[in-house]
Order: C-alpha cells, then sequence, then structure tokens
C-alpha cells in the first residue's frame, strides 16, 4: 500500500495491466444476502485462472449504492484475503463512494487499514456544487487518510468533472494519482493530460488507444477496472491477447485481431444493456443483472438471486437473448 506521500510514484509502477471490476451476487428474498461462496469463487477465477494484475472492488459493478457499509467493507476483505492467497502482489484498488463524506472517510479508512493499495472516490451522486463541490469533498478524505487517491468521473454520478477541475483537485491534493475517465469525452482526457501530465489517466473510449495515446504517454498501461473477464475465458484469452498487443505498441496487430476474433463485433452484438436501461435511455448506469446474466452465460457463479438489488429493475428476457447470442456468435460458448 503506497502512502499519500508516495502515492504518485507508486502508481507509476504499480498501475498497469487488467483490473476487474467485481460484481456482487447476490442470494435471498429480493437478493437481501450476498454469496459469499460465489463471491470467493470470483475472485478466486479472475486472480488465479485469469492471472489478473489488479483488482477493482465494490465499485458501480458492483452495485455499491445497494449494499450496506458493513457489506461493501466485508466484500473489499473477503477480495483482499481470497486475491492475496493467490498473487501477494495483486493491486487491489477500492471504490469508497458514498453520499456522505463521513460514510467515503469510513470507508476509505477501513480500505486503508485492510490493505487495499488505493481508494478511488465516484464524484459524489448528491448535492455536488461542481468541481468546487468535489474538490472540497476530496480535501475531507485527504486530509484525514493516508493512501493513494483516485478520481472516479462517471456520468452516473449526474456531474461530470472537467479537465480544468480534475486537474485542480490533483494541483491540491498530492495522494491523488490516477483518474477512471467514464465519460466518454477523449478530448476532455487529452486537456486533463496537458494540464496534469503525471497523472496517470484512464479513458474508457478505448479507441483512444488505437488512436496511439499510450504510445504518448496520455493514458496508462492498465485498464484499471473493467469486466474483463465476461470477454474471455481462461482456454481463449482474447481480452488479455487484444490488450498485451496494444501495450506492446503493435496497433495494427491489435487492430486486425479485435476484428478478426469478433471482438469488434461481440461489442455491437452485445448492445448496450451494461450500461443503459431503455425506460431511460439518457442515463448511464451500471445494470448489475445485465453483467451477472453474462457472467452466467459464461459459467460464472452469480448467486442465488443473480438480478439487482431495488431500485434497479429486472433484466428483461429480450436483454438475455440478446447477449447470449452475441457470445455464441463470438464462439465463447456453443449454441
Amino acid at each position: 500500500m503506497a502512502t499519500a506521500r508516495e502515492a504518485r510514484d507508486w502508481a507509476h509502477e504499480a498501475i498497469r495491466g487488467i483490473g476487474d471490476s467485481l460484481y456482487t451476487p447476490f442470494t435471498g428474498e429480493c437478493g437481501d444476502d450476498i454469496d459469499w461462496d460465489a463471491y470467493r469463487r470470483l475472485v478466486r477465477y479472475c486472480v488465479g485462472d485469469l492471472g489478473r494484475e489488479m483488482l477493482w472492488c465494490v465499485s458501480g459493478l458492483a452495485e455499491f449504492w445497494a449494499l450496506t457499509l458493513d457489506e461493501r467493507k466485508r466484500l473489499l476483505e473477503v477480495a483482499i484475503d481470497e486475491a492475496r492467497a493467490i498473487n501477494p502482489d495483486v493491486v487491489i484498488q477500492a471504490c469508497t463512494a458514498a453520499t456522505a463524506a463521513k460514510d467515503c472517510l469510513h470507508l476509505t479508512r477501513h480500505a486503508q487499514e485492510a490493505g487495499a493499495d488505493i481508494v478511488y472516490i465516484q464524484t459524489p451522486m448528491m448535492e455536488c456544487h461542481g468541481g468546487e463541490g468535489v474538490l472540497n469533498f476530496f480535501r475531507y478524505i485527504a486530509d484525514r487518510t493516508d493512501i493513494a487517491l483516485g478520481m472516479f468521473n462517471s456520468p452516473s454520478s449526474g456531474y461530470v468533472l472537467t479537465a480544468e477541475e480534475s486537474a485542480r483537485i490533483a494541483a491540491e491534493i498530492p495522494a491523488v494519482c490516477a483518474t477512471k475517465e467514464g465519460a466518454f469525452r477523449p478530448a476532455n482526457s487529452r486537456r486533463l493530460h496537458d494540464l496534469s501530465p503525471e497523472l496517470l489517466i484512464w479513458e474508457c473510449d478505448t479507441t483512444v488507444y488505437r488512436a496511439g495515446w499510450l504510445r504518448d504517454g496520455i493514458v496508462c498501461a492498465a485498464q484499471l477496472g473493467t469486466a474483463g473477464y465476461l470477454f474471455e475465458t481462461p482456454q481463449r484469452r482474447l481480452f488479455t491477447e487484444y490488450w498485451n498487443l496494444v501495450w506492446d505498441g503493435k496497433l495494427i496487430e491489435a487492430m486486425d485481431y479485435a476484428r478478426t476474433t469478433g471482438m469488434d463485433r461481440f461489442e455491437l452484438d452485445r448492445g448496450s444493456w451494461y450500461v443503459c436501461y431503455p425506460g431511460r435511455p439518457d442515463y448511464f448506469t451500471h445494470w448489475g443483472g445485465a453483467f451477472k446474466y453474462a457472467a452466467s452465460v459464461l459459467g460464472l457463479p452469480v448467486g442465488a438471486y443473480p438480478e439487482s438489488r431495488p431500485p434497479q429493475a429486472i433484466l428483461p428476457e429480450a436483454a438475455k437473448a440478446q447477449i447470449r447470442a452475441a457470445y455464441v456468435r463470438l464462439g465463447l460458448v456453443d449454441d
């Protein structure tokens, strides 16, 4: 674990590779309980079978908003225990986003004490007074903790930081060393790099990697919090092989690989069910039921209640049919 003072030097050495974002397997009526055995198996699968260098814990894909503080702490503890038993050097990234700064502080202190390496704080979802409010939120946490911090700039927050606002946070909070730019605004990320070249950036619009942004040092050699385990199996390592080509600078080979293996087409075939609810098409979501259904198609453990907790909707049959058909066409499962 890096201290706040060491955060930026540490990040440039440690944050690289694929960091899988873990879903939360539920069980019981309306998913009121967590299937801890299924969760442990998921962690072991990612770190052991797939050899992931990083994990992204208790974030949007995990439906943090639907979890109690105790559940969030226990999910992180279990991930650390299981992952480090396989690879003591695995980088544990924890999301401690909360509507109340005091709850975020509680979770961040816990992550620090439990042995997480870095904490990411999503832009507050409620009553955010722009960039100044986010800066105040980060300052409140940083003044009371001693761990590396990252920004998580997601449209699901309802407010997305500008490059100038993110750069100000990085300038005033030395512990901030990385950012997950989830709003699909490459121009903003390019501007942020110009303003804060020391900040590690992961741009969720992955086309920038094909444009040579990694070679130019604009983005980092890491997939900070992705669901890579839903794009491959241990027998057919599509996701890993593609990103290894990108990180090795073999961009033409990477693009050819994505086209010939069907990876590019898979994105279109699967549709937008992971991040879009049809009843609110203008809103970016993390539809837990969609991620877990995809995991079940690949034979991964999703718990006895494979849907999301309220307030999210039940995944419709049309979504399941489209997701499964996409996997069949990709060749990761049989028809």
